[in-house]
This record gives structure tokens, C-alpha cells and sequence, in this order.
């Protein structure tokens, strides 16, 4: 078995382990969005209003975001193969809460902890990027994030069927099952990872904030990623409401459908990794945001056109694979060695902003209906593209150790 071994810094990784990290990435992060097309089934069943039924997105989001920020950087300190199995036990115990929750309350708590519990995904990132050859850094962290990818991608396509046909309530049955699979395939195979860092929680969680002081480029990266993500959330935020009603009066399966377009994405990620070094970060982050910008006007022109919104998405989620791979791998490029510290500023930073993405764009679709997420897209967008713009060019970069 895998987990007889002990990875290196810069050793290399199997393709074997690699293909396992992509996976259970994948499976993993598929929590965070099986209720983005359920959305309005879980409106209905809860007699709530949209706004509330949106919240329970939110709270994920934010949940993901707390985890990462409080859990993730314990890989630098404890083995990371006992982190990964546990968070993936307590994910399915979250999940199968959500399934028995008869009140809307209940369902944004069990919520929160499914979002705290589902980051499996950022051990397996970083330590891609730790454990593989610098030539291999960026590609295999690529090849990671496309299974996370497609666990997305994946996530509310299947989630979509299997809610209009067994009911939103079996799909979260279905998440805690696989998450036991996955605790499974984490005990059985995967090998322990060398820690990083000697000392308390406090002083872990201090040494993380003396790096986002004293490197200005994982500022810059993370706050620019951030309002990417929370452009692309926007509008998964809502879509289940916007199709919903005329001219499409369609239901979750619709937006499980709409969701495969987000292969292109994945696409995205499996190529960019190798350019990034030779084109340098800026032309990718400057074209993702423009993408994005692009995009929501498509969407906002095509509102009632099923290959408008299509095309629109495709446009987005290949615009946020450009910004998130191009950013996250310059971050851990900076200090590799406190490669869990260093993804955790990342992450929380970027599910801060897809938390911000999706509240906002509740708050426009409230007001504004379909023009106001337009217009909050664009936005958000705009701003990712003005950060490149003002920090173009002067590649602020700090050496040193954490």
C-alpha cells in the first residue's frame, strides 16, 4: 500500500498517488455545491423565502472558509493523513444532517459544518506542489485541481438529476456514502507527508499572518483570485431561481445540464499549468479577468437563451481557471516550505470572496432580478482586472523563510 512511503519536499509523486489526490479532491469538494441546483427544491420543501434559501450557499461558502483558515494549516503540523481521513468522516456525518433537517435553521448549521469539513482538497493541492520537482510544480498541482475540477463540474450536474428524481434530501444521502468511501481510499493508500512546522497552534497561526505581512505578491495573488471566484459564484448563486421561471420554467436538472459547460474549465486547468512559467502571470490573470467581464455580458444580452447562458459560463469558469491556478501556484511558489500556511491565506482569502459573490448577487437578484447578478458579476470581474492593471509590471516578491 501507498501509505508505507513518506513523501520528500521536491521527491516526487506517483501517478498513482496523484490520481488518488485528484479524485478524492474531487469527491470531497462536491459538497460545497450539490445544493446549488437544489436550490429551489429545498425553497419549496422548507417554505422559506429566496434570499433564505440562498443563505444555505453562503453559509457553506463561508464554513469552507473558516475551515481552511482554522484546519488547513494544522498540515504543517500534524500528519496531514489523519487530518484528510477525519475531515472526510465528519463530512459525511454533515451531510447526512442536512438530509434529516426539517427546519431551515437546522439546515444552515449542518450547512456550516459541511463547508468547515469539506477541504480535503487544499492538503492534496499544496502537497502536490511540495512533494513534486520544481519542473513539476505547476503541472501536477494542475492536474489535482482538474479533478477538483470535475468534482465541481460533476457536483450539480449529478446533483440536478438525482434531486428531480429521488429528491433533494436522497442527494445528501448519496455525498455522505461516497465521503465514507473516500475515508476508505485515504486510510487504505495514502502515505504520510513530511510536517513543516515545530511548535503551539498560536504560534502556527501567528507565523501565517507574518506571511501574508511579509510577502506582498500572496496578498496581491489571493485578493485578486478572490474577486474572480466571486464573480463565478455569482451566478450559480441564483441560477436555479433565474431558470426557474419564464421562459424556461425549468427545474434543478437544468442547472445540473448547464453545469457540464463547466468542462471547459477543466480543460483550462489541465493545459495551463505548463504556460504559466513562459507567459508569466500576468497575461493569464489579465485574460481570465477579461473573459469573465466578457462573459457577463453575454449573459446579461442572452438572459432568456439557454445557449447564451451556455456560452456564458463556459466563458466564466474558463476565465476563473486562468486566474485561480495562475494565482494559487505563484503563491506556494513564494514559500514552499510553509506550502499549508501559504495555501490557507489563499483559500480563505478566495472562499471569502465566493461567499461575498454569492450573497451580493442574492441581494441584486432580490432587488434587480437578473440584470442586478449581471451587473454584480461584471463587477466583481472589473475589480480582479484592476488589480492586475495597478500591480502589473512590478512583481512584488519577498524572499525568505517562514
Amino acid at each position: 500500500m501507498l501509505r508505507n512511503f513518506k513523501l520528500e519536499e521536491n521527491g516526487g509523486i506517483s501517478g498513482g498517488l496523484l490520481l488518488l489526490m485528484a479524485v478524492v479532491s474531487g469527491l470531497a469538494v462536491a459538497n460545497l455545491y450539490y445544493s446549488q441546483p437544489l436550490l429551489e427544491l429545498m425553497r419549496l420543501d422548507m417554505r422559506v423565502s429566496e434570499v433564505q434559501a440562498n443563505l444555505i450557499t453562503v453559509i457553506t461558502q463561508a464554513g469552507y472558509a473558516a475551515g481552511l483558515f482554522l484546519l488547513i494549516p494544522l498540515g504543517d503540523m500534524y500528519p496531514r493523513r489523519a487530518l484528510i481521513i477525519l475531515s472526510l468522516f465528519l463530512s459525511a456525518f454533515a451531510a447526512l444532517l442536512m438530509a434529516v433537517s426539517q427546519n431551515i435553521f437546522l439546515l444552515w448549521a449542518a450547512s456550516l459544518l459541511l463547508g468547515i469539513c469539506s477541504i480535503t482538497p487544499q492538503f492534496f493541492i499544496p502537497a502536490a506542489g511540495q512533494f513534486s520537482p520544481p519542473r513539476d510544480k505547476a503541472r501536477n498541482m494542475g492536474i489535482v485541481l482538474g479533478g477538483l475540477l470535475t468534482g465541481v463540474l460533476a457536483s450539480r450536474a449529478f446533483s440536478g438529476f438525482i434531486g428531480e428524481t429521488l429528491g433533494w434530501r436522497a442527494m445528501l444521502v448519496i455525498a455522505a456514502l461516497v465521503m465514507l468511501l473516500c475515508a476508505a481510499l485515504a486510510f487504505a493508500f495514502l502515505p504520510d507527508m513530511k510536517r513543516n512546522f515545530n511548535g503551539s497552534y498560536v504560534r502556527l497561526m501567528a507565523s501565517m499572518l507574518d506571511i501574508v505581512k511579509r510577502y506582498p505578491r500572496i496578498r496581491v495573488n489571493s485578493i485578486r483570485a478572490a474577486f474572480s471566484f466571486a464573480s463565478m459564484l455569482a451566478v450559480w448563486a441564483v441560477l436555479a431561481f433565474h431558470i426557474a421561471q419564464e421562459p424556461f420554467n425549468a427545474g434543478a436538472d437544468a442547472v445540473g445540464i448547464l453545469a457540464l459547460c463547466g468542462v471547459a474549465g477543466i480543460l483550462v486547468a489541465g493545459i495551463s499549468g505548463k504556460y504559466i512559467p513562459k507567459y508569466g502571470e500576468n497575461i493569464f490573470c489579465t485574460s481570465g479577468a477579461l473573459l469573465q467581464m466578457f462573459s457577463w455580458g453575454v449573459a446579461y444580452v442572452f438572459a432568456d437563451s439557454y445557449v447564451g447562458l451556455a456560452l456564458a459560463i463556459i466563458l466564466m469558469d474558463m476565465g476563473l481557471q486562468f486566474q485561480q491556478l495562475t494565482n494559487q501556484s505563484g503563491c506556494i511558489r513564494e514559500v514552499p516550505s510553509a506550502a499549508n500556511r501559504v495555501n490557507t491565506v489563499f483559500m480563505t482569502t478566495y472562499f471569502m470572496g465566493g461567499a461575498m459573490g454569492t450573497f451580493c448577487a442574492g441581494i441584486g437578484w432580490k432587488f434587480f432580478e437578473w440584470g442586478g447578478v449581471c451587473f454584480v458579476g461584471f463587477f466583481f470581474a472589473s475589480v480582479s482586472a484592476l488589480i492586475t492593471l495597478i500591480f502589473k509590471g512590478r512583481g512584488p516578491r519577498k524572499t525568505g523563510g517562514a
